[in-house]
C-alpha cells in the first residue's frame, strides 16, 4: 500500500524527476525548509542552494519583500485568465520592462518558461514571414553547442550532438546549423568573414533563405555550452546579415 511507504520511498517509486533515468534514477533528498541562499534537508543538513533553484529564485528563498507581495496578492486575486482580461499587475509589470528595454522593443508577451518563450519566438518568427507573403519560410539557422529548452521545437535548435536531445534525432525539424563564432568577446575582432565566422554564416542563410524564417541564438553568452561569450561585432553583423536577407 503506498500509504505505508515513507515520503521520500513514495518519492523513489511513483515520482519521476527531470533529468532522471526512472530505470535507475540517482539520489533524491527532501528539502524541509529554505531561507536567503541556502536549503535545509530533513536531516537538519544544511546546504547553499548554488545554482538558484535553476535560477529561479535570484533574490533568495523567502524573500520579505517577494513573500509578502505574494500574500498580498492571493488575498485579492490569486489568477485569473490573461485572454481578454486583464489585471494591474499584469499592466504594471509591463511598464517597468518598457523602461528598461529599448525604444524598438514595445510589446510584450508574457511566458511561464524560458522554453515556452522560445517557442513563442519561433512561432512568431514564422507568422511573421507567412504574414509578408513567405509562407515557405518555417526553418531556422543557429549556432552549435548552444541550448534553447526542452520543449519540442526548442529542442530542434539546440546542439544536434552534444546535447542532450540527440536521441530524438529522426523525430525533430531539421534545421541548419553553422559552426560557433571563433573570435571571443576578449579577443581582438578580425574583420575577414572567413576568420570570423560570418563567412559560413551568409553561406547557410543565403543558401536557405526563401526557407529560413530566423536565426536563433543566445543572447551575449551561451550558457549550457561553456559560458562562451560572443564578440558584440559578431552580433551586430549577423543582425545586419538577418536583416539584408529578411530573416
Amino acid at each position: 500500500m503506498t500509504a505505508d511507504l515513507s515520503q521520500l520511498e513514495f518519492d523513489q517509486q511513483h515520482l519521476w524527476h527531470p533529468y532522471t533515468n526512472v530505470a535507475k534514477p540517482g539520489p533524491t533528498f527532501v528539502v524541509k525548509e529554505s531561507e536567503g541562499v541556502h536549503i535545509t534537508l530533513d536531516d537538519g543538513t544544511r546546504l547553499i542552494d548554488a545554482m538558484s533553484s535553476w535560477w529561479c529564485m535570484m533574490h533568495g528563498h523567502r524573500n520579505p519583500a517577494i513573500t509578502q507581495a505574494i500574500h498580498d496578492q492571493l488575498d485579492t486575486l490569486p489568477h485569473v485568465m490573461f485572454g481578454g482580461l486583464t489585471h494591474d499587475p499584469a499592466i504594471d509589470l509591463g511598464r517597468k520592462l518598457l523602461e528598461i528595454t529599448p525604444e524598438s522593443l514595445s510589446r510584450i508577451f508574457y511566458c511561464d518558461s524560458g522554453s515556452v518563450s522560445v517557442e513563442v519566438a519561433m512561432k512568431m518568427a514564422v507568422q511573421y514571414q507567412h504574414a509578408i507573403g513567405q509562407p515557405g519560410r518555417k526553418e531556422f539557422a543557429t549556432i552549435r553547442s548552444g541550448y534553447h529548452g526542452d520543449t519540442w521545437k526548442a529542442m530542434s535548435v539546440c546542439d544536434p550532438d552534444t546535447g542532450m536531445h540527440h536521441l530524438f534525432q529522426g523525430a525533430l525539424s531539421v534545421q541548419h546549423f553553422v559552426s560557433r563564432p571563433p573570435i571571443r568577446i576578449h579577443e581582438d575582432w578580425v574583420d575577414d568573414p572567413a576568420q570570423n565566422g560570418l563567412g559560413e554564416l551568409r553561406a547557410v542563410l543565403e543558401a536557405n533563405a526563401d526557407r529560413i524564417a530566423a536565426f536563433i541564438l543566445e543572447p551575449v553568452v551561451q550558457g549550457t555550452g561553456g559560458m562562451y561569450f560572443y564578440h558584440p561585432e559578431y552580433l551586430n553583423q549577423a543582425r545586419a546579415l538577418c536583416d539584408e536577407l529578411g530573416i
